[in-house]
């Protein structure tokens, strides 16, 4: 699998790294094709702490239907459950941030590599706020956990944000936290599904998924909702996994039980990804692969790769991963 992040104009400009995808809305109605194709590659790993990239059933209508393996209830159970660990015990949790570190080129320390992608997303905002002249453009995070990356951009920028989380249990430490950084006049955190939003929630001038967008149980039915939550001209982005292609048979074990206890619902290729969002009247800017600035070769993901190999699960990590 790969992290990827990419961009989407609705239409306009789309960014990928790693697993992070940005598109914007088509403004005309069109679905145009894409302006620019970048090919994504990635490592795959038997195993690696909370991001894995490799071979998953192929999203199409000739593999089984992902979007049905573990509903709404589930995923809000897994995370009130877990996200107390993921923040006393995770890499980022003295940040607040329950995604992967990238340590790309420049980048020094831990905080850093942690606030990576939020940088990122920061920068492409910074190219809607320049032509237009967005005095405090809205910005929704779909999966925005405790809202550690939202009070990141909003302290960098002068924005006004809106978090969506399934869990109540991330909801109400997200909006502690907002409290706690002065931010309640700008930024808010409610408890909604990002693919069903509710009415007053504000139209957006970007909106970003960080390792959320793999939990969607449907996958056109989350870019019919950012087409239409997203103004014409405005950005999605999106950093999450991607499937790699393998047909090695105990590579896709392990990636079955990597979404498995993850709650993982669309594990997608590169391309078929892009395709979707284009018939959801999507443009794709650019897709960076960030693969190669993860953490997914020290000896604890070689041991827990070897652990999964040999037994298919290991003891000390199997709570965390609902087996």
């Amino acid at each position: 699998m790969d992290p990827l992040f990419t961009v989407w104009n609705l239409i306009a400009e789309q960014i990928t790294t790693d697993i992070v995808a940005v598109v914007v809305p088509q403004q005309n109605g069109d679905r145009d094709t894409l302006r620019q194709d970048s090919h994504l590659t990635g490592t795959f790993l038997l195993a690696s702490r909370n991001f894995t990239w490799a071979t998953m059933h192929r999203y199409n209508q000739n593999h089984k239907d992902m979007s049905t393996r573990f509903n709404i209830k589930q995923v809000r159970r897994y995370y009130d459950r877990h996200t107390p660990e993921f923040v006393a015990r995770g890499q980022g949790g003295f940040l607040g941030s329950i995604h992967r570190a990238v340590w790309a080129p420049g980048i020094r320390n831990r905080e850093d590599a942690f606030r990576y992608v939020e940088h990122q997303i920061a920068d492409r905002l910074g190219t809607l706020l320049e032509p237009n002249t967005l005095s405090r453009p809205h910005v929704i995070d779909l999966g925005c956990g405790i809202g550690s990356s939202l009070c990141t951009l909003a302290e960098r920028l002068n924005i006004r944000g809106t978090g969506i989380t399934l869990s109540p249990v991330q909801a109400r430490v997200a909006q502690q936290r907002i409290a706690q950084s002065g931010l309640s006049d700008r930024i808010r955190c409610i408890e909604a599904d990002y693919c069903n939003l509710p009415n007053d929630c504000e139209i957006a001038d970007l909106a970003y998924a960080i390792e959320s967008f793999v939990h969607a149980q449907d996958p056109t039915r989350f870019f019919t909702q950012c087409a239409n939550q997203i103004r014409p001209g405005g950005l999605l982005v999106i950093c999450d996994d991607f499937r790699c292609p393998t047909n090695d048979p105990t590579s896709q074990q392990v990636v079955e039980k990597f979404c498995r206890g993850w709650h993982i619902n669309s594990l997608m290729s590169p391309t078929d990804f892009r395709d979707l969002a284009v018939r959801q009247g999507f443009e794709h800017i650019e897709t960076v692969d960030l693969t190669q600035y993860l953490e997914i070769g020290r000896p604890r993901d070689w041991l827990i790769a070897l652990g999964i190999y040999l037994f298919g699960w290991i003891p000390i990590v199997a709570n965390r991963f609902d087996y």
